[in-house]
């Protein structure tokens, strides 16, 4: 099923007081896999989103959805809490998607807690893929997401968010589901863009700049079917599956160099 939305602009959100304080984190929590950036250390974590609570495994993200916040903050101990200084609290610069954000941003602020943040800073994640890709914000962008259980296809123009829509179809359902179907899905999502857009700005997104991220972007199947049927150049990012993350190091940065800014 796909849920479509019209948001008008979901950039960061400071939550918090910015950190001058040196370090940092940067979050990209997924239905699959979290992966973490650590301000001097690079890539520290690229592990299934699993948590252990005693009684087996738990997974507290699902279809790009936090359902068990306590869970994710148990995770984010195990993976975090012997690897941040006692007495540094950091500044945490976490991905959200796009749709069904709100929700996202608060259980993943509660999730946060655990690594007792000083500020909390959250970004759409079609917005850090655009940074990771070293896009021209200030055009119109198409991003196309491809994860493990969700796909997302945002409209950007001046890094806004100008309409974004998603599909619960990822490289996980392959198994069951033909690659064809994702692209498919793809495509509708694209063409309603189209229909509902009173502006060139889809259009132009099209002819321009169109950036293929998330694992989906490494299944050659996907990007064949992907590349016939919507019509339009793609860009691959580089290292599609960690975009995210690595754009959300680099707001993270961003915000150490400008700690007066209130977004990125």
């Amino acid at each position: 099923m796909t849920t479509t939305r019209h948001p008008r602009d979901t950039s960061a959100v400071r939550h918090r007081p910015s950190c001058r304080c040196r370090g940092g984190v940067a979050l990209d929590m997924g239905s699959a896999r979290t992966r973490v950036w650590m301000a001097d250390r690079g890539l520290l974590a690229d592990v299934p989103t699993v948590a252990f609570p005693g009684t087996g495994a738990v997974y507290p993200i699902q279809r790009g959805t936090i359902l068990d916040p306590p869970a994710c903050a148990r995770m984010l101990e195990r993976l975090l809490g012997h690897r941040l200084p006692r007495l540094i609290r950091p500044l945490v610069v976490v991905t959200t998607p796009v749709l069904d954000g709100i929700a996202y941003r608060t259980a993943a602020r509660t999730a946060i807690e655990a690594l007792r943040p000083r500020s909390v800073l959250t970004v759409p994640s079609a917005r850090a893929v655009a940074v990771a890709a070293g896009a021209d914000l200030s055009r119109p962008l198409l991003v196309i997401d491809i994860g493990a259980h969700v796909t997302e296809v945002v409209l950007l123009s001046d890094g806004a968010v100008i309409d974004a829509r998603r599909t619960a179809l990822g490289t996980s359902d392959l198994d069951t589901t033909p690659c064809a179907h994702i692209s498919e899905a793809v495509v509708t999502m694209v063409t309603a863009m189209l229909r509902q857009d009173r502006t060139t700005l889809t259009v132009d997104a099209l002819h321009t700049d169109v950036l293929l991220a998330g694992g989906g972007a490494l299944r050659p199947e996907i990007i064949y079917h992907l590349t016939g049927r919507l019509r339009a150049p793609l860009r691959i990012v580089p290292a599609p599956h960690t975009a995210a993350v690595r754009g959300a190091a680099q707001l993270l940065h961003a915000a150490h160099a400008h700690p007066s800014n209130s977004g990125f």
